[in-house]
């Protein structure tokens, strides 16, 4: 049985910026609803899988911890710069040939090195899988952060329609871009200062 803190808890955490939020929002934007499902469904499915390995792996990873807790970081880091400036270029126009939403298995992927993601599922591992056991933990994970995830890419498909300005879209991306930027840095500070 699910502890009822674990509901708030994957909600709230599934809910709130960070990257995830910020990309699932922008491929709304950017490809709409029906493209961007993809990336949905590899959020849900890379952070139950994170959230198992997680519980299965507790004991080495909290070992490990502290050794990889830097390069982890710098490589989430860097992956999520580079991510923001693909999210600046999207809206341009010699760049929408090229664009595209990330797929199902980039985004599950993209958990590995989403330094947020790895905050929820080992905390949802320390607390949760002991009692109630790694699948169930999981499939919870999976039926919480659906929904919470799904929010963002939806305002994204609604703002879709008013963003249709090339202007108006370019400024959207930068803002985009700039909150992922600003997130990124705001995590490797808490990390360097750590």
């Amino acid at each position: 049985m699910l502890d009822p803190s674990f509901f708030s808890y994957v909600t709230v955490m599934s809910i709130t910026p960070g990257p995830n939020n910020l990309m699932l929002a922008t491929s709304g934007v950017n490809f709409g609803m029906r493209r961007t499902l993809p990336m949905v469904m590899g959020v849900m499915i890379g952070c139950a899988i994170q959230t198992a390995i997680a519980g299965l792996l507790l004991d080495v990873l909290l070992q490990w911890m502290s050794t990889i807790r830097l390069p982890l970081t710098l490589l989430g880091c860097a992956y999520l710069l580079w991510l923001s400036w693909r999210i600046f270029c999207s809206g341009a126009p010699e760049m929408q040939g090229k664009a595209r939403p990330m797929t199902l298995v980039g985004s599950a992927l993209f958990q590995a090195v989403n330094p947020k993601a790895w905050l929820m599922v080992i905390n949802v591992a320390l607390m949760y899988t002991s009692n109630s056991g790694i699948l169930a933990v999981a499939i919870g994970f999976m039926v919480l952060n659906f929904p919470c995830i799904m929010v963002w890419a939806m305002i994204g498909d609604q703002m879709r329609r008013h963003l249709q300005v090339p202007w108006k879209r370019r400024l959207f991306n930068t803002v985009m871009a700039l909150s992922l930027v600003v997130t990124t840095l705001w995590m490797l500070s808490e990390v360097i200062h750590s």
